[in-house]
């Protein structure tokens, strides 16, 4: 086992061991993939200042999410297809966050069911996240499905009504229905820690859809099922029906803009995410980071704001928390540390970020995360 020291050795490994269409899935944006490199290459113009001869005794990373006790500012982000880095993954990843004290997210499009991830957790509060689907009566069940599940927060991502097209999954054949090539059948057999995983489980389609919509019995049929379900026409009446629907705590994902962002107070929701979907969307868009201070200047007093996007470091989530973020996300941070090593990699992408996070924010002269602010920088870097 080499010796991991920074989610970039998780990269490499997750790269050696997961297949490749499964992998570019996760590891890849839209088009050309400038936003994509923007989201992590924007953090490092950040630049800190250095302090010393500050009593750095009795430090603390913990803080609140919407109200909720985090052990650091920084969640897992719901993330597609996870059950397909490493058998179960959304089960595990569930697990490693419980462990450490921070919120797990569950996507729509999650492998392991809802109902999967609460029983592997002995009905821990996780959050689901939730796409507006044509299709409402299921909308209305998966909303129920969840409060039963004892989730404590609903994510609702406003930046997927429709597609980004992303190369590589051209390429892969992971495309609505599966088309694998035969380059693709071949790397498959290249991975039999993977495929042994598989093996080992039954969990392979989209759990949360399968047995859960009629006329939805194979890969094939689900996959032509969801192509025509996103809803190219949600508007902010849908956040409205959503929410009085949830009742409990929303957070809406997917903003940019200064725009949206007061239509998103205006929403009531409980907090937004600053995010470009991992530049998976619209490509040519600016980086979360560098949208973020806009949005927290505009509407920051009025709702909590989060933040996801090229977050690979303790670092990059002290320069968001900074600039005014109440929390972050991580989404390949946390698939690199599962495809690497399961459950095992997951923990180890997260004590990486958080040995990070505190020792920069000892050399920053903090001692407390909520007390971490722009003057953490040097001027005229951010």
């Amino acid at each position: 086992m080499p010796v991991i020291t920074n989610i970039e050795d998780l990269r490499v490994l997750a790269k050696k061991r997961v297949p490749r269409m499964f992998y570019d899935y996760a590891d890849s944006g839209s088009w050309t993939e400038s936003t994509y490199r923007a989201n992590e290459s924007d953090f490092q113009k950040i630049k800190l200042r250095q302090r010393v001869a500050v009593n750095m005794e009795n430090r603390s990373t913990a803080t609140t999410m919407i109200g909720q006790p985090v052990a650091m500012p920084v969640a897992i982000a719901p993330t597609g297809l996870t059950g397909m880095q490493h058998a179960d993954g959304e089960i595990l990843g569930a697990r490693a966050a419980k462990k450490f004290g921070i919120p797990f997210t569950l996507s729509t499009m999650s492998i392991c069911s809802i109902e999967d991830v609460a029983a592997g957790t002995d009905r821990h509060p996780f959050w689901f996240q939730l796409y507006v689907m044509k299709d409402r009566a299921f909308i209305e069940a998966l909303i129920e499905r969840a409060r039963a599940a004892n989730c404590s927060a609903l994510v609702l991502t406003l930046d997927l009504q429709i597609l980004g097209q992303r190369h590589k999954d051209l390429k892969n054949g992971l495309s609505a229905p599966p088309k694998p090539t035969l380059a693709t059948i071949l790397n498959l057999m290249t991975k039999p820690r993977w495929g042994l995983g598989m093996l080992a489980t039954r969990r392979h389609g989209f759990g949360n859809i399968v047995g859960h919509v009629k006329g939805v019995e194979n890969m094939g049929s689900l996959s032509e099922w969801t192509a025509k379900q996103f809803d190219p026409a949600l508007s902010w009446g849908d956040v409205e029906w959503i929410k009085k629907r949830w009742g409990g705590k929303l957070i809406l994902k997917g903003i940019q803009d200064v725009e949206d962002a007061k239509l998103a107070v205006n929403s009531g929701a409980d907090a937004l995410v600053v995010s470009n979907h991992g530049g998976r969307q619209l490509d040519g868009a600016m980086s979360s980071i560098s949208s973020l201070p806009g949005i927290v200047a505009a509407v920051g007093n009025q709702i909590e704001v989060h933040m996801d996007g090229g977050i690979r470091s303790g670092q990059d989530a002290l320069k968001a928390v900074a600039l005014g973020a109440k929390g972050t996300y991580i989404g390949r941070a946390f698939l690199y540390g599962l495809g690497a090593m399961g459950e095992q990699g997951v923990t180890k992408a997260l004590e990486i970020i958080h040995k990070e996070l505190d020792l920069t924010m000892a050399f920053c002269g903090r001692t407390d995360i909520k007390s971490v602010d722009t003057s953490i920088f040097v001027p005229g870097t951010y």
